[in-house]
């Protein structure tokens, strides 16, 4: 059983900046393929980012290219989630989710395909 703890949600002015960290435990391997989705109220879920933990393969959603950054900290287990330029419409839960024993090549942005997630953390962008 992993367990995904996010953090790093916060209320900000837009225009700043976020980073969001998301750390897996109970997990021994080492491929996996961590992603980051938001949901805003009333919205579908959608996929933000996600990195693949052994090649650091990088994924994005068009929307947040240039603006998010996704990496991660093997030793630490952690995956980060830089924010900047943030707008009010990236306001959302923002939730962290693994997908064992994989890359995130062909799944990365496939919400079903991922086998454990975070509790989510908050953003709260305002103009």
């Amino acid at each position: 059983q992993v367990q995904l703890v996010e953090s790093g949600g916060d209320s900000v002015q837009a225009g700043g900046s976020l980073t969001l960290s998301c750390t897996a435990s109970q997990y021994t391997g080492d491929r996996m393929c961590m992603g980051w989705f938001r949901q805003a109220p009333g919205k579908k879920r959608e996929a933000v980012a996600a990195v693949s933990s052994a090649t650091s393969t990088t994924y994005y959603a068009d929307s947040m290219k240039g603006r998010f950054t996704v990496f991660q900290d093997n030793a630490k287990k952690t995956v980060y989630l830089q924010m900047n330029s943030l707008k009010p419409e990236d306001t959302a839960m923002y939730y962290c989710a693994a997908a064992i024993g994989r890359g995130c090549i062909g799944i990365w942005n496939l919400d079903n395909r991922f086998d454990y997630w975070g509790q989510g953390t908050q953003v709260t962008v305002s103009s």
